[in-house]
């Protein structure tokens, strides 16, 4: 279990170092893809916790990689979307090449 977390934080570091986002961030990112989605499919896509899933796109929408939109016929009902920034910024997680610790690899 040791090992495993730990290879988990050096995967967030490197994500950190290279991207700027930590794991949470890039999983909502991933979630939210080029599609409208809202918070509760990214809780289920992510197991994030809806109060924790709330604090990361907060973080995502103040950098300005998410944009919120309310349901046209439920004003209640809120939709989540990447911004040109975020779509472009989720295209980069894409196309780098992650150096993915041994015993993470099986999972990817």
């Amino acid at each position: 279990m040791r090992e495993l977390m730990l290879a988990l934080a050096d995967f967030e570091h490197k994500l950190l170092q290279t991207h700027d986002v930590s794991l949470n961030e890039a999983m909502v990112l991933c979630a939210v893809g080029y599609q409208r989605v809202t918070a509760s499919h990214i809780s289920e896509c992510t197991g994030l916790r809806p109060s924790n899933a709330s604090k990361v796109i907060g973080a995502l929408e103040q950098r300005g990689l998410i944009d919120r939109q309310m349901g046209e016929q439920d004003k209640r009902q809120v939709y989540l979307s990447l911004t040109k920034s975020g779509q472009d910024y989720l295209q980069k997680l894409k196309d780098y090449e992650f150096n993915i610790p041994d015993l993470l690899k099986p999972l990817f």
